[in-house]
């Protein structure tokens, strides 16, 4: 049976419940959980953890937020902790997490058309890579990319950076911006610029 989504106008007014294939068809605004998991290194570094989803998923094999989802008809925002338990393996409290507000999110992609109201939250985690517990059926596996590495290739001052990896074959891989889902409004980067203030102690975060 096809998952049921809420759909809201632009507004987010909730008009309605339609199953998921129809709401990416029609392109219709629904909402969805991201969480980013942020750390440090024992050296004081600060990180962020990506996964690479899987080649028969959405954005085939393409490096993405650390966790996300859909949420489901009837499910408040709290509600979208369980992904970062499915498909990480982390047991969190949505009290742990940092809120960083609403994103706009757009695409299509052929007859896929994925408009979102994403509520987007940081949680902190300096575990190591390999004790995750990822979901392998829709993770290829996983990506620690140093904030600072991040920033020089989001602004253009590197065209690849290494990183550490788990479940991809190596321990290490080359990144470039085209591994990364496109946005026109520059998510990662955005992303990124936030966990640096955050990391230094600033509290007023906004995406």
């Amino acid at each position: 049976m096809s998952e049921l989504f809420d759909i809201y106008d632009e507004t987010l007014t909730h008009i309605g419940v339609k199953p998921r294939e129809a709401v990416h068809r029609d392109g219709d605004w629904h909402q969805v959980f991201h969480c980013w998991v942020i750390g440090r290194d024992p050296d004081g570094a600060a990180f962020v953890v990506l996964q690479k989803r899987a080649l028969d998923r959405d954005y085939a094999g393409k490096i993405d937020i650390s966790a996300a989802g859909h949420l489901e008809a009837g499910e408040s925002v709290s509600d979208g902790v369980r992904e970062i338990e499915e498909e990480l393996g982390l047991n969190v409290a949505f009290e742990d997490l940092t809120a960083l507000g609403i994103r706009i999110g757009a695409t299509k992609i052929g007859d896929f058309i994925d408009r979102q109201f994403c509520h987007v939250f940081f949680y902190e985690c300096d575990r190591a890579l390999a004790s995750y517990r990822y979901q392998h059926e829709e993770i290829q596996g996983l990506v620690k990319l140093p904030i600072a590495a991040g920033l020089r290739l989001f602004t253009g001052e590197a065209a690849a950076v290494t990183v550490k990896a788990v479940g991809l074959g190596s321990d290490t891989i080359d990144l470039t911006r085209d591994d990364f889902i496109h946005s026109l409004d520059n998510y990662v980067l955005k992303t990124l610029i936030l966990a640096r203030r955050y990391f230094a102690g600033e509290t007023q975060l906004w995406i």
